[in-house]
């Protein structure tokens, strides 16, 4: 006996299944439920670019219903009219603002409704207006903007050129008389009293010259990187031991950091001694056997009784593991009779002199 399937009952089921579908999709779409709704006209002056039927109607941010139609306003070439409908208990006012939006990256557009104060009459279905340009997006805006600047540009054209003109005029007055303007300056300053500050003044440190021909060389291929030195020493000031501001030092300087100027001038006094073999910067390459490392202690003018220029380097010789192969702490004072500058400068170059000379011997022979 052949089984008949219940027809009516499976049907059922499937009609009851695709209305069920039908419903979700249509409370998930509107976002309000399948609440009551309320119908609002809404006024656009000017064209909603990319505004469709079934678009999103956001209250202060937050979805409360769609766009239910969209026709072009009769007898009014650039109004649309819309019709939304949302939720009931959403509190749109006569006076409720309203605007296009346009979100996520392709720039899908949304009615956007703000507060409001004004209740409409009642059985009255309110008609909203909208801002002026709300259906206006950013790239429009972008050319409107240009357009109006083009016409401000292109309707003072002459003005433009006259400015334009006087200004050059100006600048060659200037360029003309630029000697009359420094004497103006100078007068100002001495009826004022206000100078302009001095400049400054920088000062070098001398290296070891050639001493002859080379003794002992060095057959490694080495470096010397630049020495290391706390805060204080990073400076391309004239130091005094104590601490105090010298007469004549204020506009003073080295030229350079005392940790790259001593840098420079050891890697220079070790090229004069034997320029074939004379040691690296780090940045020159990308490993050596050796390593010259110096930390620059002191570098300083003492002053407690008479004036010294005192300088102390501590150096160590490493290998490329890191082994150190020697080690030296190099001491060197200088005395001198007048507080200068030059007297300093020179005083420093003689003691950084025997301290290269001393560092060149020990280094030969460490390696």
């Amino acid at each position: 006996m052949e089984t008949r399937a219940p027809f009516v009952i499976v049907g059922a089921f499937v009609l009851a299944a695709i209305a069920a579908v039908f419903g979700f999709v249509y409370w998930l779409h509107n976002a309000g439920g399948l609440g009551p709704r309320a119908t609002y006209h809404v006024q656009f002056e000017g064209s909603v670019p990319g505004l469709l039927v079934g678009a999103a109607v956001l209250f202060n941010g937050i979805r409360v219903g769609e766009v239910s139609e969209l026709v072009l306003a009769p007898g009014k070439p650039r109004g649309v009219n819309a019709t939304i409908s949302v939720a009931s208990t959403t509190p749109v006012r006569a006076d409720t603002k309203v605007g296009l939006e346009f979100q996520g990256l392709t720039g899908v557009p949304v009615i956007t409704l703000e507060g409001g104060m004004l209740v409409a009459n009642s059985g009255e279905v309110p008609t909203l207006v909208a801002e002026a340009g709300a259906g206006q997006g950013m790239s429009q805006a972008a050319r409107d903007a240009l357009r109006k600047v083009d016409s401000v540009l292109t309707e003072n054209s002459g003005a433009l050129k006259d400015t334009i003109a006087n200004f050059r005029v100006f600048s060659e007055g200037l360029a003309r008389n630029t000697g009359k303007l420094d004497g103006i300056v100078a007068g100002l300053e001495r009826m004022t009293g206000v100078t302009a500050p001095p400049a400054k003044i920088t000062h070098d440190l001398r290296a070891l010259p050639n001493q002859g021909p080379a003794g002992k060389t060095v057959g490694a291929q080495w470096a010397i990187p630049e020495p290391t030195a706390v805060a204080m020493l990073e400076t391309q000031r004239f130091l005094f031991s104590p601490p105090q501001d010298v007469p004549g030092f204020a506009e003073a300087m080295w030229a350079d950091s005392l940790p790259k100027l001593l840098q420079a001038r050891l890697i220079e006094s070790f090229e004069n001694y034997d320029l074939v073999h004379a040691p690296l910067r780090m940045a020159d390459v990308a490993q050596t056997e050796f390593q010259l490392l110096i930390d620059v202690r002191r570098f300083r003018i003492a002053v407690d009784s008479k004036p010294a220029a005192e300088i102390a380097l501590s150096a160590r010789i490493v290998d490329k593991n890191g082994k150190i192969v020697a080690a030296r702490l190099f001491e060197e004072s200088e005395k001198f009779d007048q507080v200068a500058p030059p007297e300093a400068v020179a005083a420093f170059s003689d003691a950084f002199g025997r301290i290269a000379k001393d560092m060149i011997s020990w280094t030969v022979q460490a390696l």
